[in-house]
């Protein structure tokens, strides 16, 4: 009985669950079932790098409102608008929902297309001016660079920028050139009167010429060009390739050093040429491996290296200038054929004078090239200064032997034995006994034989004063009176005399004393 009663109990409650799960079944699949609606609209919200451009009431719009912001943007420079903004649209219900106006939603676009603008090449000028070469956009900006060159070289514009086509070259290249403003202004002046039936003489409207007197002068510029072929030619490029206006002007007018070769000039120093050249003199040493330091020797028509400071674009003008100076007068001269070039006398000494002048002079730059004398009105003359001068080559003196060992220098020393000078008035080189002797220069022998302390010597005398001496010979080959020329044999090297070892000891005297050798001979 109790197990009938278990059972029941089992079957009611299976008989429960069942009718719940068809329950539950039928609430979802029975076709008359409505599903439960939220109230509220749809809204599409339009987003790019993760800022919300607008909301809509429908994607469709998205497009047409894209496609007229990139016109919108388009039309601000008149060229073709790249650009690949990211959006993302996003759609849900909103009880609240608050749309975007499609004109602010324009607005937000063409926004993010300017932000999201791909660069694309548009056309440009660039300006060549040797090697640097600049670019900007338009001509207009080419113009305005040229006539700032100009303008530091002029308080007003005299003289303006011209482009015109480069006749020296066959593709479409053009160039610059200045033209008067004066000259503008007249041609316009006769094309309006044309215009009007009046015929005007290009002569007439020309100034008075005649001049009489400092007054008469039109002073100021006269003429001004480029200093440098220019060249200007189309190209395309991106913004991020165009250099502005401000800095292509001073990538072409600002001062670059270059390298140039100065001759020294007779009575040039190494401090005047720096100041000359302006050429820091520190460069100037290091340019030239031939200078050692500021104290260097240079020689008349050495050639040096300098740096010369210059612009990429040269600026070349004349200008007439009224200008009061003190001035001097050039040198005279007096020559002496009887003299060496190395000999010379003031006859006269200089005094300036002074005179108004009238002047045309030229630049480059800030340079000054030449001036040319217009008119000039001597208050009190210069008196010049006087020089006589030798016309004669001085003789040169060359090494009397070939190799050799200096053993022995010039001037003091400790005597190398007993009974030797401590002055030593000569240079000793070492070398093996019969080595061949040649005379320094070419001269007279004034003595052959045998001298105290020198052993076997030879004197020699020279057109320009001065006296060679060759000592310690083992073997003399000339005689006294014998005419002798330069790196002719004389003698043979040797051991005789108060000598220490095989040598050959020569000196150089200037009026009977000696000289060091060494600050004589090539």
């Amino acid at each position: 009985m109790n197990y009938l009663t278990r059972f029941h109990n089992r079957m009611k409650l299976v008989h429960l669950k069942t009718v719940a799960l068809i329950s539950v079944l039928a609430l979802f699949l029975l076709p008359q079932f409505t599903p439960y609606k939220p109230a509220g609209d749809t809204v599409f919200e339009v987003m790019a790098n993760g800022q919300t451009l607008g909301r809509l009431r429908s994607p469709e719009r998205v497009d047409d409102l894209l496609l007229q912001a990139r016109k919108n943007v388009a039309s601000e420079s008149g060229e073709m608008l790249l650009a690949d903004p990211e959006l993302v649209i996003e759609g849900r219900r909103d009880n609240f929902a608050h749309f975007t106006d499609e004109d602010e939603m324009t607005e937000n676009m063409e926004q993010l297309l300017r932000e999201s603008r791909i660069p694309t090449d548009r056309p440009a000028y660039s300006v060549k001016v040797g090697q640097t070469i600049v670019s900007v956009r338009s001509l207009d900006s080419v113009e305005r660079i040229l006539q700032s060159a100009l303008d530091v070289y002029q308080d007003k514009e005299s003289f303006l920028v011209e482009l015109i086509p480069d006749p020296d070259r066959q593709i479409n290249v053009m160039t610059a050139r200045t033209v008067s403003a004066g000259e503008v202004e007249k041609n316009e002046m006769i094309q309006s009167a044309a215009g009007a039936g009046i015929r005007i003489d290009p002569e007439d409207t020309e100034g008075a010429s005649g001049r009489t007197g400092f007054d008469a002068f039109d002073y100021g510029l006269k003429e001004m060009s480029f200093g440098d072929q220019i060249e200007v030619t189309e190209s395309y490029l991106s913004d991020a390739e165009l250099t502005g206006e401000e800095e292509a002007l001073g990538l072409l007018t600002e001062l670059q050093a270059e390298q140039k070769i100065y001759k020294v000039q007779p009575g040039d120093t190494l401090s005047e040429i720096a100041i000359e050249t302006e050429t820091p003199l520190d460069t100037l040493i290091a340019l030239n491996e031939s200078l050692e330091d500021e104290n260097s020797t240079i020689r008349a028509d050495q050639e040096l290296i300098i740096t010369s400071p210059v612009p990429a674009l040269s600026i070349e003008r004349k200008e007439e200038q009224y200008y009061e100076e003190d001035y001097e007068a050039e040198i005279e001269y007096i020559y002496n054929d009887d003299w060496y070039t190395t000999d010379k006398e003031v006859r006269q000494n200089p005094s300036a004078g002074h005179r108004k002048v009238a002047a045309l002079k030229s630049y480059r730059n800030q340079k000054e090239t030449e001036t040319e004398i217009l008119m000039e009105e001597v208050t009190y003359p210069a008196v010049p200064k006087i020089v006589e001068v030798g016309t004669r080559i001085p003789p040169t003196y060359i090494k009397p032997i070939s190799g050799g060992r200096i053993s022995s220098g010039f001037g003091r020393r400790t005597a190398p034995k007993k009974g030797a000078s401590t002055y030593h008035k000569g240079i000793d080189w070492a070398t093996p006994v019969g080595t061949a002797v040649m005379a320094s220069s070419g001269g007279v022998v004034e003595r052959a034989g045998w001298g105290s302390g020198y052993g076997y010597v030879v004197y020699i005398s020279h057109a320009d004063g001065r006296q060679t001496r060759y000592g310690h010979l083992s073997k003399i080959l000339v005689k006294p009176g014998d005419r002798v020329s330069q790196g002719q044999k004389i003698a043979l090297s040797g051991n005789t005399g108060r000598s220490t070892g095989p040598h050959i000891h020569f000196e150089i005297l200037e009026n009977g004393a000696a000289v060091n050798p060494l600050s004589i001979i090539n």
